[in-house]
């Protein structure tokens, strides 16, 4: 098939590997505009823009595709039978979807109608769910509200975080959007309209990581798996502000003290912290202008007292 891939994070670089190496005709990649990054604030082009580069693929990145008539004239000159959309950062304007003979298709990460919106894998820790998986459909103007095309599910083991869950749909993705390009191609014409019982997953904000000690552990460790590796979900130790990278609910342990003072706090055990339900054992850290490590490890160097109060 004659394809133009829309999408901007290495998410959905698997996706475009997939397809160009099944043999389709990727006519030309569209991507958001190279943006600074580092200390230098060196401009750094998005992943799916390398990978177009090395395997010599056209490349459109403009500031904005809605009212745009020389992209849209790009587009349409290129005539291709299907736009796939991954993770691109943009809707769509309604001319740019009726361009493609088989429509837009988008992958989406989460089993739609559930977790509509731009962190789908994120909400899916955070809430405690032990299914999530990837979607693929058709697209409109509204956000993730298209005819849904085909699912597959992928399951959430209690140690994943969002950084191997990531890991784990991106794959699902690409091998899922194989599968609807095959159908397509044959005329198969697969369309699920999307109930209205929704739910969304908004943007994440920084300060969703503060994290409120009277929450119970499994809420608070859901929490901490879901921003990691980031933003990642941090507490206050006497004004300073730690990071918190893994963490471990305590059954054996009970506690009269009030959520988010420190039960336990040397390199042999490590560091237990009381929640609004129980005791959390937080694994591993990382206080302000130092580098993530076990707590065992920073507690051989760092003294934190038995009876501090970790703050929101």
């Amino acid at each position: 098939m004659n394809i133009v891939f829309m999408g901007t994070p290495d998410f959905a670089v698997e996706s475009l590997a997939k397809i160009f190496d099944e043999g389709h005709n990727v006519l030309a990649v569209v991507s958001q505009p190279d943006k600074p990054s580092g200390r230098g604030m060196k401009l750094l082009p998005p992943p799916v823009k390398e990978y177009a580069i090395e395997h010599d693929i056209k490349v459109f990145q403009p500031e904005k595709i809605k009212e745009n008539k020389e992209f849209y004239e790009q587009i349409k000159a290129l005539k291709p039978d299907v736009i796939v959309v991954v993770a691109y950062g943009k809707i769509l304007p309604k001319e740019i979807l009726e361009i493609p003979k088989y429509g837009c298709i988008n992958v989406h990460a989460s089993l739609l109608p559930k977790y509509r919106g731009s962190a789908p894998i994120q909400w899916a820790i955070i809430n405690g769910d032990s299914v999530t998986g990837v979607t693929t459909m058709y697209m409109d103007t509204g956000m993730d509200t298209g005819d849904m095309i085909l699912k597959t599910e992928v399951e959430i083991k209690d140690d994943d975080t969002y950084g191997t869950l990531y890991d784990k749909l991106k794959k699902a993705g690409g091998l899922l959007i194989l599968k609807t390009l095959e159908k397509v191609a044959d005329g198969l014409t697969l369309r699920e309209e999307q109930s209205e019982d929704y739910t969304l997953a908004p943007m994440i904000e920084k300060t969703l990581g503060n994290i409120d000690w009277n929450n119970s552990s499994e809420n608070i460790r859901n929490l901490i798996r879901g921003l990691n590796p980031m933003p990642g979900a941090y507490t206050s130790l006497n004004g300073n502000k730690m990071k918190i990278w893994n963490s471990e609910i305590i059954d054996s342990l009970e506690s009269n003290d009030a959520p988010g003072t420190v039960i336990k706090a040397n390199s042999k055990e490590g560091l237990y912290v009381k929640t609004g339900n129980g005791i959390l054992k937080i694994l591993e850290l990382q206080m302000i202008n130092s580098k993530r490590m076990l707590a065992t490890d920073y507690l051989r160097g760092n003294v934190i007292e038995v009876g501090s109060i970790l703050n929101s």
